[in-house]
């Protein structure tokens, strides 16, 4: 309410200041048609003016705050990979019986292009994984979940996060693999029903958390060189893979 007062205030000051400048015009020069014309004149050119502000200045304000905030995001999904999500990547790969299929579909990541990346996610959507949640260790993927939570949870109150949709229905897909494994009382024997369904869940967060992962190397080949070396160096993907330069 306040605001909305401080704005009918500014807003009755400005059209008086120009009625007081109109007034002072025609007590100086006794033209009443000159400030006519030239009314008008400023009346047709109201619209453009219009469009000039609020559509194109305001497109421009906005695809700067998006970049903007996009890179922030960048940044906070960084820390998610690095912190959680490589090693995730990682241990639920285990889990996929096509693991070695899908490292030759990527091929040397050193060489893509940015259209490379850019093309990735719909030949993702398109490739079928085969997910066996007793090809892995559940017990230390339920351990490593549990240890990250309260990292995880501090992730969920970053605003920015609201308007990045998949990487919030990544953080969704992790949260509740992790609840449910640790619902289970013992993973190492597990119902034929009970292993499939697990196995869904572990296909929903692979496939998302892969898709981020990408994403964000694509990022960081277009825009930041040295850190693109260093995620190449740790992919999860590559058995040879290491930090040390040899």
């Amino acid at each position: 309410m306040k605001f909305l007062n401080w704005q009918i205030w500014v807003s009755l000051s400005l059209i008086a200041l120009s009625v007081a400048i109109y007034a002072v015009n025609y007590l100086i020069f006794r033209d009443a048609g000159y400030m006519f014309r030239l009314l008008l004149a400023q009346l047709g050119f109201l619209p453009i003016s219009v469009l000039l502000v609020t559509i194109i200045v305001n497109q421009l304000l906005a695809q700067r705050a998006r970049a903007a905030k996009l890179s922030k995001l960048n940044m906070v999904i960084g820390t998610f990979l690095s912190e959680v999500g490589t090693q995730l990547l990682k241990m639920i790969s285990a889990h996929d019986l096509k693991a070695a299929d899908f490292r030759q579909n990527l091929g040397s990541l050193a060489n893509w292009s940015a259209a490379d990346f850019a093309a990735f996610p719909k030949r993702l959507a398109n490739y079928k994984f085969e997910m066996d949640s007793a090809a892995g260790d559940l017990r230390t993927l339920r351990d490593f979940l549990e240890s990250k939570k309260d990292f995880l949870l501090r992730l969920l109150e970053n605003p920015n996060l609201l308007e990045h949709d998949s990487f919030s229905n990544l953080l969704l897909a992790v949260f509740h693999l992790s609840e449910e494994l640790s619902q289970r009382r013992d993973l190492e024997h597990l119902s034929p029903a009970d292993r499939e369904h697990l196995a869904v869940d572990l296909k929903r967060a692979y496939t998302r958390l892969i898709k981020e992962w990408l994403a964000y190397l694509g990022h960081l080949h277009q825009n930041y060189p040295y850190l693109f070396s260093l995620a190449l160096r740790t992919n999860p993907f590559d058995p040879a893979a290491s930090p040390e330069i040899k």
